[in-house]
């Protein structure tokens, strides 16, 4: 305890002198910037700041014109601002907005830790740079987002029973400078949000405008990047965003990640927020090979490297590529937005995590792929009314999708396929392990309503009624499955004031997580959590609660505390052994947030989220389930994010990030955890003129050895050792590097 005491001690000592290095060099420059301020003009980026004060309430609210107006502020104002002031706006204290001034200044090693800026959230990874991303929020080890809904211009990202995890969130298809903010929430108790969304989900907004840039920047690890976009302007105001992005990494390990990838996506917009439409196409593609978490007694005894790997043919691929679009009409007191989207995907993913546990001859990759068109959309129609002296809002809304997928697991090796398929696969004795032609519909109904009873009262009260059907041809035995589900989900929250710029919430809601079809029809076993334990809904329903603060005390600093409570029917976990999720025992969760923001200067930001978790199965006989105690695995109990943004507004700009991931168990009896880790990243930019700027960004300043991920299951090391079980890792990059070259044409 006392050496954990001092590498703590440490730990924040270095933190604390970054920050004051920091923060004089933001002084010191702006002191001396402003005896020369006309001979550094600033940068003409305001576009993607003016594009995201469009929506600055989260997707649930906002739809009309007097909160539409009051959002939008002078291009002239130059503000660092990290989150939206949503007081008075909101139906939770959990839910907020991250403004895309954030987004432009946090140091981000991979696209998928833009989504870091969300209180609380870990965004981390356990494979290859091209693989969809491990999240971590309020408890859950969200594997690649079981129950974060994630949207990308209204678009839902999650994949339904895809080959390798339930509601696999891949958004490495994004170009960061595309967006133009992140709304964010927590819990099931907004209407709209359906699948996956019981943790939280997040709204990614594409911007309407973004400056006309050309950049390439060039790591230490091997990773460089290209990126061209920007906006046409047309006379009669619309405009039109096109942007492309080339990208290489391979990072610190033994046998290169060499992955490389291709990104474009065209935007064009007519009319506003109110009235008018966009139509939207991207494209990408992705390859790799991997390094997924290795077993620590490989690493211990000196048989690989930290950085090494027992089967370097491990690997994927990933295609992508759709269109989407959006209709908006508006009159005095009412709105209407309709939505639709076409995607098509491709993915395949070589793994092998228990190396010769099956097979002592060929080991135990194997190759797991789907490709999926899906098709889908939405309709709101919102209004503000008067009833008496009782203001109202009310939202009506209809979404929908229909995913056609083919999915398949077959036993690999060197990503060649084998005939037999050994151990807890399937033995067909056909190239295929399982094999799956599968047809998906799911379609939401809800209706919300604001009411305002006094102007320190009001109500938020809704309902949604969700329904999927699906059908399952098993290629392997020639079976064929129906099944279908209905479900009822009561939302609502009491909120009072605010008084003195505080307010105070109570919520409540049922929510859910859809399950992988083929655990469903039976199509492959769900492993030791359902085998004769476990009937397998089509939807797993969750019940959460949560009461929580929003205050302002002082000017310019915000705070947001709540402490919540979430029941689920069943928990979805990584099964190590067949690289997929699978349902458990019903699952309970508590837990504290804090989150706060305070700009004591208008070039100057400090914010910090803190939360805790306490997470238990519900059962009494967790034999039952096949499993040694009631440790809900790989569930953080702890996460500390500390942040600094500063940006002169005429040479120097910069950020700090601080994140720290407690330990957390990694097995039900708990007695196998990980430390977690800790990391610092640090940005700094310099703006030479008006078209031309550097960045210099250093990951993992402290050069931390911790695990990004963690895991424990069986495994055999050599065809002739025995089987052993034990903890797994993948590695943080070492300290590294990145300097970018930015030009502004």
């Amino acid at each position: 305890m006392k050496s954990e005491k001092k590498v703590k001690r440490r730990f924040l000592k270095k933190t604390t002198l970054v920050t004051m290095l920091l923060s004089s060099i933001c002084c010191v420059q702006t002191l001396s910037s402003a005896a020369r301020a006309e001979d550094i003009p600033v940068e003409e980026n305001a576009s993607n700041d003016e594009t995201a004060e469009k929506n600055t309430s989260p997707t649930p609210r906002s739809h009309s014109k007097e909160k539409i107006s009051q959002s939008v502020t002078s291009k002239d104002i130059e503000v660092v601002a990290s989150r939206k002031d949503l007081l008075g706006k909101t139906s939770t204290a959990s839910e907020g907005s991250i403004t895309a001034k954030e987004i432009q200044l946090r140091p981000a090693y991979r696209v998928g830790q833009i989504l870091e800026a969300v209180p609380g959230l870990v965004v981390t990874t356990h494979s290859g740079e091209g693989k969809a991303n491990q999240f971590l929020l309020r408890g859950f080890n969200l594997d690649h987002g079981t129950d974060l809904a994630t949207f990308v211009d209204d678009v839902p990202i999650n994949g339904a029973t895809n080959a390798h995890g339930q509601g696999y969130t891949d958004i490495n298809f994004l170009i960061p400078e595309t967006l133009g903010g992140v709304d964010y929430t927590k819990g099931p108790f907004h209407a709209n949000i359906g699948d996956f969304g019981v943790a939280g989900s997040d709204h990614m907004k594409l911007a309407d405008d973004i400056p006309r840039q050309v950049s390439f920047s060039g790591g230490t690890l091997g990773d460089y990047r290209f990126y061209i976009g920007g906006t046409t302007h047309f006379k009669n105001g619309d405009r039109w965003v096109n942007a492309l992005s080339l990208q290489h990494a391979d990072g610190p390990w033994k046998y290169p990640d060499n992955a490389r990838s291709i990104r474009a996506m065209s935007h064009y917009t007519h009319g506003d927020n109110l009235d008018g439409f966009d139509v939207t196409a991207m494209y990408y593609r992705g390859k790799w090979r991997a390094t997924n978490d290795q077993p620590i007694e490989a690493i211990e005894t000196g048989m690989i490297s930290r950085y090494g790997s027992l089967d370097p043919t491990d690997g994927g691929f990933a295609e992508r590529y759709g269109i989407s679009g959006h209709y908006r009409k508006s009159g005095s007191n009412w709105k209407f937005v309709t939505s639709a989207f076409a995607t098509h995907s491709r993915m395949t993913l070589w793994n092998d995590f228990t190396h010769y546990l099956d097979d002592p001859v060929n080991g135990d990759q194997h190759s797991q792929h789907e490709a999926r068109t899906t098709f889908g959309g939405s309709a709101v129609y919102s209004r503000n009314d008067y009833i008496g002296d009782f203001k109202t809002d009310t939202q009506v809304g209809l979404q929908g999708r229909y995913d056609i997928l083919y999915v398949n697991r077959r036993h690999t090796y060197h990503r060649q396929a084998l005939e037999e398929c050994p151990g807890s696969l399937n033995p067909s004795g056909r190239y295929l392990c399982n094999g799956d032609n599968i047809n998906l519909g799911a379609v939401g109904f809800y209706v919300e309503n604001t009411t305002h009873w006094l102007p320190w009262l009001r109500t938020v009260v809704g309902f949604r009624e969700d329904y999927q059907g699906g059908t399952d041809d098993n290629l392997v035995d020639g079976s064929t499955t129906k099944k279908h589900q209905w479900l009822f989900q009561p939302k609502g929250s009491l909120i009072f004031g605010p008084w003195k710029n505080t307010e105070l919430y109570f919520s409540g809601g049922k929510g859910y997580h859809s399950n992988d079809f083929r655990s469903v029809s039976g199509s492959y076993s769900a492993d030791q959590f359902a085998q004769n334990s476990v009937k397998v809904p089509l939807m797993t329903a969750a019940v959460s609660g949560e009461i929580g603060i929003r205050t302002t005390p002082i000017k310019n600093l915000h705070m947001q505390a709540a402490i919540f409570l979430i029941d689920f029917d069943s928990e979805l976990s990584y099964d190590g052994d067949a690289g997929v999720n699978t349902p458990g025992p019903a699952s309970r969760r508590k837990g504290v947030e804090f989150s706060a923001q305070y700009n004591p200067l208008s070039w100057l930001e400090f914010n910090t989220d803190l939360s805790f978790a306490h997470a238990r199965y519900r059962t009494k006989d967790p034999s039952q389930y096949g499993i040694d105690g009631l440790y809900v695995t790989n569930a953080p109990k702890f996460v500390w994010a500390f942040g600094i943004l500063a940006d002169s507004h005429k040479a120097w700009y910069g950020s700090l990030q601080v994140r720290w991931l407690g330990s957390y168990p990694l097995n039900e009896d708990n007695s196998l955890r990980s430390k977690g880790y800790r990391e610092v990243n640090l940005s700094v930019g310099y703006r030479v003129s008006k078209r031309l700027r550097f960045e210099a960004s250093i990951f993992n300043l402290f050069n931390n050895h911790g695990y990004a991920a963690q895991y424990a299951y069986d495994y055999r090391l050599t065809p002739t050792s025995a089987v052993s079980t034990g903890a797994t890792g993948h590695s943080i990059e070492p300290r590294s590097a990145r300097f970018s070259v930015i030009g502004n044409f």
